[in-house]
């Protein structure tokens, strides 16, 4: 059984191992390094309320998270969020990052937001037909945008227009 919740700061370490994991074996984020503990905490410290950090737990495993960040810093971008999802590497394939999308699109929707933007490195079929499922649309490619794993790397730039989406129960 799956649970979702809000994220604590006792998280912070699976949140961590989960992220890590990421930045050492993908092209998910443009991280080079493993973050710290420390760094991680300060990264956590920005979420909550306007910007929901919410975790899916399974058997009482942490098995993935899903939050909404800033899109850009001006005022006039504040109606727009990115969102972001990681899973556990044992977790995949179980609808779980499904469920983590659908409750923070909920939740973009019930805080009053715009769009969604979804930034996602070419060769992330997993993570584009996920977001396509959920109705995000590509608007946009940036070739040869991030350089890791001693190659180029294109990112797109996916859009859900919140007033389309349909909340299901």
């Amino acid at each position: 059984m799956v649970t979702l919740r809000e994220a604590v700061r006792e998280d912070v370490p699976e949140l961590l191992r989960i992220y890590n994991h990421y930045v050492q074996t993908s092209t998910a984020t443009f991280d080079l390094e493993p973050q710290s503990l420390e760094q991680r905490l300060e990264w956590f410290s920005h979420y909550g309320g306007s910007y929901p950090l919410l975790v899916a737990e399974s058997d009482g495993c942490l098995a993935g998270y899903a939050y909404l960040s800033v899109f850009r810093a001006k005022p006039a971008y504040r109606p727009t969020v990115e969102s972001s999802v990681y899973l556990d590497k044992a977790f995949h394939n179980r609808g779980i990052g499904t469920m983590l999308m659908k409750e923070l699109l909920r939740r973009s929707k019930t805080l009053g937001y715009h769009s969604v933007i979804a930034c996602i490195t070419v060769g992330n079929d997993t993570s584009v037909h996920m977001h396509e499922r959920f109705g995000y649309r590509l608007v946009g490619t940036f070739p040869q945008t991030g350089w890791k794993f001693n190659g180029w790397h294109d990112v797109q730039f996916y859009q859900l227009m919140l007033e389309e989406w349909q909340m299901e129960s």
